[in-house]
């Protein structure tokens, strides 16, 4: 049995240790909890083309006409693979096998809509729809564009830690968790669970959950994060809320997942998120990114997340999942055939 000055020394040691618990909150906030999806067919930047956010009916669906899923043109998307047609040619596109056919994905049939409006870009800000590079970057972090890999299978195969953390189901593609959470292939469903301190955000592709405690101000918030040496997956995300808005503020994102988004930010900058419940059946979700490091200015985009009728399902990424020892098997037999100097026969 241990003895209560034991059992008091405990409660004290962990008191201290533990990341600070935020305050409950006074100021309005929007009511969150559900369950609620943000899938379309806009992406993140402006269309090839296309000089403005807001589109009618007729130019969304010309939109839609151009616009490519997993690589390929929408039409295309459905293409059989015949087994008994045998291995495909070296060096064709996507070895001639497609990763998905239509069965697999859901990315939704219409662009965003944000208000009733259709809009050709999640970027607001700048006005071009476009994310605002620098040329030279100056990054603490080595970028790793997975897209590349995906259509041509060709990529880094060392060993397990080599390859990208969405085939290792360890996040979500497509910055689909955030900070700055876009839709996705497939699974683009996402959980509220709002309580007076914190609001949880699952994920539905991956499993990936965001706990976020919330305090009575931005300076009380800030205050109170995580130490530094905590680089965690989706980052320190702290939360308060102003005017009827929940307002997220996240730096310190993991670098390993940093180099693999399409958000990158560097130790210097921070991503603002903003929920605001616009509708009965709408949430409007901003996303602002600063870092003077990678882009120009700090540029801002916007969607709309929407009542989800079906539940959130379990995704188990890895189950029956034999395509990563495959690729590390196939590394090996190569290097073996390299170094022999032998054909592939």
């Amino acid at each position: 049995m241990i003895a209560k000055n034991s059992l008091s020394l405990l409660a004290a040691i962990s008191a201290v240790l533990a990341v600070p618990t935020a305050l409950a909150q006074d100021a309005q906030r929007p009511e969150l909890t559900g369950t609620w999806s943000n899938k379309s067919l806009t992406g993140l930047t402006r269309p090839q083309g296309v000089d403005k956010l807001v589109v009618s009916a007729e130019e969304a669906a010309e939109i839609i006409a151009g616009t490519s899923v997993a690589g390929l043109p929408l039409g295309e998307v459905d293409g059989a693979i015949d087994p008994e047609t045998g291995a495909p040619p070296e060096g064709s596109f996507d070895f001639g096998l497609r990763g998905y056919n239509e069965f697999w994905i859901d990315p939704g049939n219409t662009l965003a809509q944000v208000g009733g409006e259709y809009r050709s870009s999640y970027i607001v800000i700048p006005e071009n729809g476009q994310v605002p590079r620098l040329e030279n970057p100056n990054l603490d972090f080595e970028p790793k564009r997975f897209g590349s890999r995906y259509v041509t299978g060709v990529g880094d195969a060392s060993g397990p830690e080599a390859i990208p953390l969405a085939e290792r189901c360890l996040l979500g593609f497509g910055n689909t968790s955030g900070p700055g959470m876009m839709g996705t292939l497939y699974n683009s469903t996402y959980e509220f669970v709002q309580t007076d301190d914190y609001v949880m955000i699952a994920v539905e592709m991956v499993h990936d959950a965001r706990i976020i405690p919330t305090f009575d101000s931005a300076e009380q918030a800030r205050a109170n994060r995580r130490p530094a040496v905590l680089q965690q997956w989706l980052g320190d995300s702290v939360g308060w809320y102003e005017d009827g808005t929940l307002v997220v503020e996240t730096v310190n994102i993991n670098p390993r997942q940093l180099a693999e988004s399409s958000i990158p930010i560097t130790a210097d900058g921070r991503i603002i998120e903003r929920f605001s419940r616009t509708a009965e059946d709408e949430i409007l979700y901003q996303f602002t990114v600063e870092d003077p490091n990678i882009y120009s200015q700090a540029w801002t985009a916007e969607l709309s997340y929407y009542p989800q009728e079906e539940p959130m399902y379990e995704y188990a990424c890895h189950e029956g999942n034999y395509a990563l020892p495959g690729i590390l098997a196939g590394a090996r037999r190569q290097e073996v055939v390299e170094e022999l100097g032998q054909g592939s026969d």
